[in-house]
């Protein structure tokens, strides 16, 4: 049988060229602004840059120009870095986007083959199918019981039936297939599709803010008014005590400067783009932002059967003929178990790409029979549809021979056929064999009909049943342990599959499924009540029979119970549900374009191991990203409070730290929670704990006041060394310079205690991050430098310590940390216990 079957050979790759050159690619391309000028323009409108620029001028204005130079060198700093982050998080997301794009299929030189959507050129053959998105504007050419979904340029819902007679026979790009299938010419590409004539609007549409964005953004701006608060009281103060207006305005602004935690939203920017850039590399595409940090909180895995649980490789195991009366292996068929293979082939795609639908046609051509496939046209489709689902299709061949094939659910088939009660016995009990032993069934009927007006309906045609063809699809050789990685994480995970109960718990049983003893159809489900279902949906963990209003009733039941719900899908009727879906998963190779677009991510391979590593990657990102806005807020503290407690209460060096310390612990700190925290490998203890409530807060009392108390206990830590300094009779610089080295070795232990807010320092030293030591190594690196360089030393108005003051620097910043590990210790001990 030809690959291609249409009689259309398309371009060939001369005129494939020809045609590109001419009209260019399948791309829209509207006016973008340049990614480095918006974050240029972004980084003008940070505060923390404003309040760099205000104190450089105002030391260039008092005749400091060091001072002065040091700051604009400060800016560049900061703004270097921030554009590194900005870029390294644009082209995480830019390749993920282009990672995403759909395929498409075209006949080219006589040959049907996938290429990248944007390499669709004008005059191509673009094949469109089922549950396909449509990627050019074209004219149709030839089509069986096609209909498209317009929604995206026309608002309506509905489908649209188009075949090349009518009026109406273009389809557009952006827009998706319905049902049937169809050939087009394209006719328009990129920018002149009516879609590209539109997409400066559709381009104009912003993304809204996740709830963890909102939530810290708004943390940002408490944290912004209170500086600026801080920094009025400050700056009337030092007015007051000096009548200097540009001195008290810049001591003001050291303390706004270091209040203001500008690496809050950098880091966060830089944890979600970077999570979902790890993802991609794991085989998980994330289209959606927001779902990088729901990953951690799921709760529920609901899971299809074939191809998730199951290989997907369906071999035709057995034949059961209503008229022999017998279950047989296909080499040992007679002539009626021939006829009843002839017809489910007839009944499925004459391309097949379903596995089962391969597997028919195999076994078709295994008959050693006379290849009637050339000769007859599919002249009328019925797509599958019908509780339970059911096809047909209709053949003729130039003689005027019919043939009318149907396949679907054994029950389906039985409703539409003429059966006696005994049939019915029988067919009923070889299915329950079947089953039995984990093999998925198919019904194959016949029909007789002579005129051209088709029923609107395939049900209303009067079928013969002929019997039933059994596949064995087995499981696949990881799931079990996948299964047992969820509910060791508390997932709950429940099959939701269109397959009978049968077969569905038999492959349940091979697996070690946790809950087969319990199971409900689609249309049982159907006429429970919603607050039935709700308690259902939490007892019951395998559902059969399921179809798309009943898929998504099971969705809004387990919200409605207040679970994380993810769910995978691959077809057209899976859409409602995966969008639906606090996660809906879609499956890269045998998922469909509409799946595909409902869901928030999509499996490269197919492969459900790959959503255990998702939701371990999703719990160490949140996680991580807590870890450094913790450090952050206990870092900022002791910074705040050394240079506020001084000023207000009268101490004698009342401005200890310049806007030139602060710059320098801001310039450290950065690196500090976007880099080495961004790169801390997860916990050995993640992935055995209960899913986080999505509902949760980011910033719980508990965890901010552990963050408070460690700052409170730095700020102790520095305040005790001044004073300890001034007791000494050190001179300003001195006592500057052994609080400087507190807060920076105090910074150095907090980075090495806060990797785990459970384990032990000796235990996080074992895990694996190479930034620990490049970063930690880079900070004493400059320090010392500081402190032993005389211009530098001198620039930052150090005093020159000896070896003993370093060590009771270094000692008090080590203990105003390393406390921490107490509570660790207690926490870890009284978790024994229990």
């Amino acid at each position: 049988m030809p690959l291609n079957n249409f009689d259309i050979k398309g371009l060939t790759n001369a005129e494939v060229l020809s045609s590109r050159k001419k009209f260019g690619e399948n791309t829209l391309n509207f006016k973008e602004e340049s990614g480095v000028l918006e974050a240029i323009k972004s980084l003008a409108k940070e505060p923390m840059i404003v309040l760099l620029l205000v104190a450089s001028a105002i030391y260039f204005a008092s005749g400091e120009t060091g001072n002065a130079v040091f700051l604009l060198a400060a800016i560049v700093i900061v703004s270097v870095i921030s554009l590194y982050q900005d870029a390294k998080s644009r082209n995480a997301l830019e390749k993920l986007n282009d990672f995403s794009q759909p395929n498409c299929n075209v006949i080219r030189n006589g040959e049907i083959i996938a290429i990248k959507t944007e390499d669709v050129v004008v005059g191509d053959s673009l094949m469109v199918e089922e549950g396909t998105s449509i990627t050019a504007d074209g004219i149709i050419v030839h089509s069986n019981d096609f209909s498209v979904n317009e929604s995206i340029l026309t608002g309506e819902s509905f489908a649209v039936f188009k075949d090349k007679t009518k009026e109406d026979n273009f389809i557009y790009n952006g827009t998706t297939v319905a049902t049937g299938l169809a050939i087009v010419k394209v006719t328009h590409i990129g920018n002149q599709t009516k879609l590209g004539k539109i997409g400066e609007s559709l381009e104009s549409i912003q993304e809204e803010k996740t709830p963890l964005e909102i939530q810290i953004n708004t943390f940002v701006k408490k944290l912004v008014l209170f500086g600026a608060l801080v920094f009025v009281i400050v700056w009337g103060i030092n007015y007051f005590y000096s009548y200097n207006l540009l001195d008290s305005l810049l001591k003001a602004l050291t303390l706004a400067m270091s209040i203001l935690p500008e690496e809050i939203p950098m880091a966060f920017t830089a944890f979600m783009a970077l999570g979902a850039w790890r993802l991609m590399q794991m085989g998980v595409v994330v289209k959606q932002m927001k779902t990088v940090e729901t990953l951690g909180s799921a709760t529920v895995i609901c899971t299809d059967k074939t191809g998730t649980i199951t290989e997907n490789k369906m071999s035709l195991a057995h034949v059961f003929s209503l008229k022999s009366q017998r279950i047989v292996k296909q080499s040992d068929v007679n002539s009626n178990e021939k006829h009843l293979l002839e017809i489910a082939m007839w009944a499925s795609e004459p391309i097949p790409f379903d596995p089962m639908e391969i597997a028919l046609h195999q076994a078709y051509s295994d008959l050693k029979i006379q290849d009637e496939r050339p000769n007859f046209k599919m002249i009328h489709e019925y797509p599958l549809d019908g509780k339970p689902p059911m096809m047909t299709h209709i053949f003729k061949n130039e003689a005027g021979r019919r043939i009318i094939a149907s396949k679907g659910a054994p029950e389906a088939i039985m409703q539409v056929s003429n059966l006696s009660t005994e049939e019915i016995q029988q067919i009923d009990e070889a299915v329950k064999t079947i089953t039995s032993e984990g093999y998925r069934v198919l019904g194959v009927g016949e029909a007789d009909f002579t005129t051209t007006n088709f029923p609107e309906t395939q049900q209303e045609f009067q079928f013969e049943f002929l019997g039933i063809v059994a596949f064995y699809d087995p499981p696949k050789a990881n799931i079990e342990s996948v299964l047992n990685h969820f509910y060791e994480a508390g997932i709950l995970v429940k099959i939701v599959t269109g397959d009978n109960a049968e077969t569905t718990t038999a492959i349940a049983k091979q697996i070690g499924f946790k809950g087969i003893d319990q199971n409900i159809s689609g249309a049982d489900l159907m006429q429970l009540s919603d607050e039935e279902l709700q308690a259902k949906v939490m007892q019951i963990n395998i559902f059969t029979r399921m179809f798309p209003e009943a898929k998504l009733r099971i969705i809004n039941a387990l919200k409605a119970n207040n679970q994380i719900v993810a769910m995978t899908g691959d077809g057209v009727n899976d859409g409602p549900a995966l969008k639906a879906a606090h996660i809906g998963i879609a499956m890269g190779k045998k998922g469909t374009e509409i799946a595909k677009q409902a869901a928030s991510l999509i499996l490269l391979e197919d492969d459900l191991s790959k959503m255990v590593d998702a939701v371990a990657m999703g719990r160490r990102i949140y996680t991580n990203l807590k870890k450094a806005i913790q450090y952050i807020i206990s870092i900022h503290i002791p910074i705040i409070l050394t240079v506020f407690i001084p000023l207000v209460l009268g101490w004698i060096y009342p401005n200890i730290l310049s806007p030139v310390h602060v710059i320098f612990l801001e310039l450290i700190m950065g690196p500090t929670c976007s880099i080495i925290f961004e790169n801390e490998p997860i916990e050995k203890n993640t992935m055995l704990q209960k899913p986080r409530p999505y509902g949760t807060s980011f910033f719980n009392w508990k965890e901010l006041i552990t963050s408070i108390i460690q700052g409170l206990a730095i700020t102790a830590g520095a305040l005790f060394i001044y004073q300890y300094s001034v007791s000494q009779g050190m001179d300003q610089a001195h006592t500057r310079t052994m609080v400087f080295i507190v807060l920076i070795v105090a910074n150095i232990f907090l980075t090495l205690v806060n990797r785990s807010f459970y384990y032990s320092i000796f235990t996080t030293m074992r895990y694996k991050n190479n930034l620990i030591s490049l970063i930690i190594g880079i900070t004493l690196a400059i320090t010392a430098l500081l402190l032993f360089v005389p211009v530098l030393n001198s620039f930052f108005e150090f005093g020159n310590l000896t070896a003993y003051q370093i060590m009771i620097a270094t000692g008090v910043g080590f203990i105003a940390v390393i406390w921490y590990e107490l509570v660790k210790l207690s926490a870890r001990i009284k978790n024994k216990v229990k």
